[in-house]
């Protein structure tokens, strides 16, 4: 019996609308659910937007290089992985956010409007505060964040394994 191949290049299309779909949700709960991102989930969206890129050109190269483009969207999937746990651990206080947007602003001396003055002007949100998106669920939105990168990066590395050689 023959092993299934899969078509690297339908692979890597997938790959890109998993990246899409990310921060499609993304910019939904904020947009529509009223979440106010923390500066760690604006961070966690770039890597999404460079898959994006990568699988946009990677799917109108040349058979031997959609390979090169599933290596590059791997690369970054494992970005995502990276910059998600590092938010998983600032939720769970094993290590303070390396963002220092995420700290509460400190004022050491001035005058109440030069304090104003120094307030951004929408209001932040805590990296240390989870989000539960779902009340029934313990899960915050940095941990499905989480699983999610830990998904892309191992179904783009399955098709990177067991993907067709043959085929682009």
């Amino acid at each position: 019996m023959r092993p299934m191949t899969f078509s690297l290049r339908v692979g890597l299309a997938v790959a890109t609308l998993a990246a899409a779909a990310a921060l499609g949700t993304a910019f939904a709960f904020e947009w529509w659910g009223g979440l106010v991102p923390c500066a760690l989930c604006l961070v966690e969206r770039w890597p999404y937007r460079v898959a994006i890129a990568v699988g946009a050109i990677g799917v109108l190269l040349p058979r031997p290089l959609v390979r090169g483009a599933l290596v590059a969207m791997l690369l970054t999937a494992l970005v995502a992985v990276a910059l998600a746990g590092t938010h998983v651990g600032v939720e769970f206080g094993w290590w303070p956010s390396p963002l220092p947007e995420c700290a509460a602003p400190q004022f050491a001396q001035g005058s109440i409007a030069e304090r104003l003055r120094s307030m951004p002007a929408r209001p932040a949100k805590p990296c240390d505060d989870p989000v539960y998106v779902i009340e029934a669920v313990p899960v915050s939105f940095a941990q499905f964040g989480l699983i999610y990168a830990l998904a892309l990066s191992s179904g783009v590395a399955g098709l990177l394994i067991y993907g067709g050689a043959k085929r682009a």
